[in-house]
């Protein structure tokens, strides 16, 4: 049994073809870790072959050795019977094959410890079936997906793929844009975009429009081709698309509700649907998900559709936690859940939030971050929190309460209120941990349930303005008076 899961003689012989070869170490390296070597002597031999190929220096005996005994891992020894015997190996001309062999002994290893940890996380650990079950899902996700390098990366390492990561901003031609693209010109330029792995909380208070802000976003992804996945816990796929073709073809949604539309726009919609309809656009309505049912289903629909790019929550507090816990516990455990789940996709995970009631009694009704309920956890996992704030909301709602409160007087209310139907919003980034927080202007087009670009009225906010000391920074109070006295009219760009 023991014999099918190393094969010495083939590691041997993958290990001279690269000696005598370096050529083939590329081809090598793209599938072969130095953990999928059995024999730790052969584990030292590649791993001390990746440091050399970083070095750009021959992959040759002599070098090994030197490497071995001069080199960063101390603890290395190099041994000689065990590369003599690499050395006289029978050279070998297909390594691809010789390699998936190597690689399909290491995955059986790798499950079989794999098998171990499972009981003692069942038995010793005393968790949950739904934890194991989570963990069994993670630890398989990383040997599917080759991710063995668990090691502590050393300085070099990092400075080495920072340095990589800054020539290609730099080729990109200093461009704004490092993470995926939001739609919406002055959010990417005080975000840059949001970056593989973080978690992005998107909070307002009902009928603000944070559903409909996250699926402009995610439209714009599909307009690019990119996939997104959605987990509607609060209403069915069928109304996240009637959204999503409002805000595609500007048509009003209740024109499309109830099918009251020209031929041109029946033509429109058509088109718009066939284009949605053709998207890696998967949405998941089943009303009902703790934390781990959500981790198995995102972590299964990135390995079937890699062009995944982004993931989107809505709503954070429906959601439920594996087990019996306080509301505190499990708000903790489902904020961390996402955070982690969202490093090991290598994707961002937008969450959805309610915000408290209590900020409706201030007078300025602008959200902050401890009006994100059960916001402890919350607020330390996020990397950028975001607010959707639309004054016209409140105002619209004070105006609705006089004429109340005059009728119970008998009196008639005449208001100078006029509804309209492109309001004035902002999002307020109340964290951003790489960067500036403020705010940002946009429009909103109520028909259309669609945010759009406000650049003549955007507040630019600079890198001035953080402080390095912490990560979070007071944000510019946008009062009235900082708006030009009459507004400038704007273009309205279709997302």
């Amino acid at each position: 049994m023991e014999e099918q899961l190393y094969n010495l003689n083939i590691e041997r012989a993958v290990l001279n073809s690269i000696i005598f070869d370096a050529a083939t170490f590329d081809d090598v390296a793209d599938v072969l870790t130095h953990k999928d070597f059995y024999l730790p002597a052969h584990q030292a031999f590649f791993k001390a072959m990746e440091s050399l190929h970083a070095k750009e220096l021959p992959l040759d005996e002599l070098f090994i050795k030197k490497e071995l005994h001069g080199g960063e891992d101390k603890n290395s020894a190099f041994d000689e019977n065990a590369m003599l015997e690499v050395l006289s190996a029978n050279p070998i001309s297909n390594t691809t094959a010789y390699v998936r062999e190597l690689k399909d002994k290491a995955m059986k290893r790798h499950l079989i410890a794999l098998s171990t940890e499972i009981k003692k996380a069942s038995i010793e650990e005393d968790l949950s079936g739904s934890e194991v079950a989570d963990i069994v899902e993670s630890k398989l996700f990383e040997i599917t997906q080759d991710n063995a390098q668990l090691d502590f990366r050393d300085g070099k390492d990092v400075a080495t793929g920072t340095l990589n990561y800054i020539n290609e901003m730099k080729s990109r031609g200093n461009s704004v844009l490092v993470g995926v693209d939001t739609g919406f010109t002055d959010l990417n330029k005080k975000t840059t975009g949001f970056g593989a792995g973080d978690l992005v909380i998107l909070a307002a208070r009902p009928a603000m429009g944070k559903t409909a802000f996250a699926l402009n976003i995610m439209l714009n992804l599909l307009n690019q081709g990119k996939g997104v996945a959605f987990f509607s816990l609060e209403m069915p796929a069928e109304q996240l698309m009637l959204r999503l073709l409002a805000a595609k073809t500007s048509i009003p949604l209740q024109k499309i509700r109830v099918g009251d539309m020209s031929d041109d726009q029946w033509s429109d919609l058509h088109n718009a649907n066939e284009f949605l309809s053709n998207q890696p656009m998967f949405v998941d309505d089943q009303g009902s998900v703790n934390i781990n049912q959500l981790k198995s289903k995102l972590r299964k629909l990135k390995a079937k559709h890699p062009q995944i790019e982004m993931a989107i929550v809505d709503y954070l507090q429906i959601m439920s936690s594996s087990g019996v816990k306080s509301r505190t516990e499990e708000i903790s455990e489902i904020s961390r859940g996402l955070k982690m789940l969202a490093r090991e996709l290598k994707m961002p995970i937008i969450a959805l939030s309610q915000l408290n009631r209590g900020l409706e009694a201030r007078n300025d009704k602008r959200p902050m971050l401890s009006d994100i309920r059960e916001s402890g956890a919350i607020e330390q996992d996020a990397d950028i929190i975001l607010f959707v704030y639309r004054d016209d909301v409140y105002r619209f709602k004070e105006e609705k309460e006089k004429e109340k409160a005059a009728a119970k007087e008998g009196k008639e209310y005449v208001s100078d209120w006029v509804e309209k139907d492109e309001e004035d919003a902002e999002i307020i980034i109340g964290k951003q941990r790489n960067g500036p927080t403020g705010f940002v202007k946009l429009k909103f087009q109520k028909k259309f349930t669609k945010f759009v670009d406000d650049h003549d009225l955007g507040i630019e906010i600079t890198y001035e303005n953080v402080d390095t000391k912490s990560a979070d920074i007071s944000i510019p109070d946008p009062q009235p008076q900082q708006q030009p006295p009459s507004e400038p009219s704007v273009s309205m760009p279709t997302i």
